[in-house]
């Protein structure tokens, strides 16, 4: 995988779509390639794209200063290590830029509307 492929799967679109499309076994997700591969990904510029492979390196960096840490340690609402999230926010930003959204001001719902409206188009080519 690589470090834009991470930044992407680790943002708050990604995890957005993951939340609505996936299933669930009792009341955690599950995952499934399903998930991934109806997945509408962004074409970002070299420069956004550049960016995201920065901020995601930034998250692999602040968990890299806890190695005793596991990921659910890490990911606790509560005691989260604020530079890792800070480092997922700049990320989130960094990748709704390359989709085109707006990073403050839009919800959860209306970036899933916007992933739905994406993977319509992707889809309706081999409808036809």
């Amino acid at each position: 995988m690589t470090l834009f492929h991470f930044g992407v799967l680790t943002s708050n679109v990604h995890m957005s779509w993951m939340r609505t499309v996936c299933g669930r076994l009792k009341s955690d997700y599950r995952y499934s390639p399903s998930i991934y591969n109806n997945f509408p990904w962004c074409i970002p510029t070299a420069e956004q794209k550049a960016k995201i492979e920065q901020t995601a390196q930034a998250i692999l960096d602040a968990r890299a200063k806890y190695p005793d840490c596991s990921l659910a340690d890490l990911y606790d609402e509560t005691t989260m290590p604020p530079e890792l999230r800070k480092a997922h926010q700049l990320n989130d930003k960094a990748v709704m830029q390359a989709y085109g959204f707006d990073y403050k001001t839009m919800t959860e719902s209306e970036c899933v509307a916007e992933l739905m409206k994406m993977y319509q188009k992707l889809t309706e080519g081999g409808n036809k």
